[in-house]
């Protein structure tokens, strides 16, 4: 028989607004609905109802009873991440997972009890998962049971986690009235009108009698009565963004306040990447503008990082860049996941760069430069030595085995100038004299501080030409030549065909 666990999350649209703004915690709030005159209390805290403020109140009744009572409105943007939330922390226990909305989710945890080698597995199995939701900022109750209402109920009962054994779900349904199990008005009255009371009065009645007469969903209600679940445990599709992100209770013009309660949420939203083993790849931000204005931006990152901070630098230079024109009256970031880089750490070789800081590094540098700056060059199909293509940098993975360095084969390698410095080349003397070359930098001192080259050269090889793209209304022509400068060294020089200037272009090392 399969058991299934409930996960309950009372006063669903009270826990979802103190999950976003902590420091209400030991206040006397109440969450209302509606606006003006209409709006009524739907849920309060233990102070506003010890004030015996209660549900159904209106604002101006609550403000009697308690002067000093704070209100916030439903929020769809905080219960939406609650409800994620929750259905995180039981997909955290079991990959079969149903979302029953408003603060309920039941998950398959048949064989489970076996990690808990208790007394009371089944009871150690609700405390963990308890412990998990309260870690979530999430004061979960919990019931297990053979079917979806017995856990229900069971998660409704004081004391949690309540177990309810296999096979007793009948017994433990029983003594319920008939609204538990029949919110269908027309149904409920028809089994008054038998003179039915309970659920366990239900339960007695012939399965066969209820179906010619009530049909379908009497059968279906009949076997829920009877503890055995009518329909199965529909697991859920996991959503592909994680969001968080709530409605502000005054609009908000500037910066820094926005920033103050968005980084709250980026903390949130970092948890939840955390405990799924995830990280963000790509930050979405929607606003929510006065009075009936919508934004949409993208923060595209280097990286996969969960580095709140960097999080919060990339949303300040995009909305000083990009400013959103208007109040903000809600807002709401998507976190794209992806599986953070991993790297293999060494003992005994030198300490390796962690995956996380490296992401971190890369995301600010991505926010300082400009996309367009960061990456890792790589060689493009052309003739230019200096062309190149910026790709995402991915470090290598450290090799399998260790590997004997190659010996060298006598090879040499250029150190480019970039940008090449501009050179003077003077011939003098008959045709074979020596050739003294000498840098000049008109435009700036700083390149001849820089590379100095200059001296007589003892042996000269080229000239190598090169065209590219001769099509086009500025084509690319140069002649390129190797020289040794006497006590210098070996340097690679060209001569620029259109306007015959002479550059230094590297230096063999």
């Amino acid at each position: 028989m399969a058991r299934i666990a409930c996960l309950l999350l009372p006063l669903f649209p009270l826990a979802a607004r103190l999950r976003s703004e902590p420091e209400l915690m030991h206040e006397a709030l109440v969450v209302v609905e509606g606006n003006g005159n209409a709006a009524r209390v739907v849920a309060a805290t233990r102070l506003a109802r010890n004030a015996s403020v209660r549900p159904g109140l209106t604002l101006t009744q609550a403000r009697a009873l308690c002067p000093k009572l704070v209100a916030r409105p439903r929020d769809g943007e905080c219960e939406r991440a609650a409800q994620e939330a929750l259905l995180e922390v039981a997909e955290a226990f079991s990959p079969r997972v149903e979302d029953a909305g408003e603060g309920t989710a039941y998950l398959d945890v048949d064989g489970i009890e076996r990690h808990y080698p208790g007394s009371s597995p089944e009871r150690d199995l609700g405390r963990a998962l308890m412990s998990a939701a309260d870690a979530a900022s999430l004061p979960a109750r919990v019931g297990i049971a053979s079917s979806k209402l017995a856990s229900r109920v069971a998660a409704g009962l004081p004391e949690p986690p309540v177990v309810v054994p296999a096979g007793e779900e009948a017994a433990f349904l029983a003594p319920l009235p008939l609204q538990r199990l029949a919110p269908e008005v027309d149904v409920a009255e028809t089994l008054e009108r038998w003179g039915v009371k309970s659920v366990g009065d239900f339960a007695r009645l012939p399965p066969s009698r209820v179906a010619s007469r009530l049909g379908k969903l009497g059968r279906e209600l009949h076997a829920t009565a009877r503890g055995v679940d009518a329909r199965p445990l529909m697991p859920r599709e996991p959503p592909p963004v994680f969001q968080e992100g709530m409605t502000l209770e005054w609009p908000l013009v500037s910066l820094e306040p926005f920033l103050f309660v968005g980084r709250a949420a980026l903390d949130r939203l970092c948890l939840r990447l955390e405990s799924r083993g995830f990280a963000c790849i790509r930050l979405g931000l929607d606003l929510r503008l006065e009075p009936d204005g919508h934004q949409s931006r993208s923060i595209d990152l280097p990286a996969p990082t969960r580095d709140v901070k960097t999080l919060l630098t990339l949303v300040r230079l995009d909305l000083e860049a990009s400013p959103p024109g208007a109040p903000v009256a809600g807002f709401s970031f998507l976190a794209y996941p992806d599986r953070p880089r991993e790297a293999q750490l060494t003992m005994y070789g030198p300490a390796a760069l962690s995956p996380d800081k490296l992401a971190t590094t890369l995301a600010r540098l991505f926010a300082l430069l400009g996309p367009e700056r960061v990456g890792s060059p790589r060689p493009v199909n052309g003739h230019r030595p200096e062309r190149f293509a910026l790709v995402d940098f991915t470090p290598p993975p450290p090799p399998e085995v260790r590997r004997e360095p190659r010996a060298g084969r006598g090879l040499l390698a250029v150190r480019v100038l970039r940008p090449p410095v501009e050179i003077e080349v003077m011939t003098a003397g008959s045709e074979g004299a020596e050739m003294p070359v000498e840098i000049r930098s008109p435009a700036s001192e700083e390149a001849a501080k820089r590379t100095s080259v200059e001296g007589q050269v003892k042996v000269a090889s080229g000239p190598w030409g090169i065209e590219e793209d001769w099509w086009a209304d500025d084509p690319t022509g140069r002649d390129y030549w190797d020289v040794e400068l006497a006590g210098r060294g070996l340097y690679r020089i060209y001569r620029e065909r259109a306007t015959g200037a002479w550059y230094a272009d590297g230096i063999y090392d």
